[in-house]
């Protein structure tokens, strides 16, 4: 992922780019809702996978 910005801040902002609530998003990714909020609040770091995954929607 190419960004300057927080990780939390780049999921948050991705997020509602597209529209998702946290639970489209989580379901999105294969995640719990629990793990979106955590990544969000900076309390948790996503997986490898995850941000594969985010940089991918990131770029449609």
């Amino acid at each position: 992922m190419q960004t300057t910005q927080p990780t939390s801040k780049f999921i948050k902002e991705l997020r509602f780019r597209l529209g998702m609530t946290q639970e489209q998003f989580a379901a999105e990714l294969g995640v719990t809702v629990a793990s979106v909020r955590r990544w969000e609040n900076n309390k948790a770091t996503p997986s490898p996978l995850a941000l594969k995954v985010m940089e991918s929607l990131n770029n449609q």
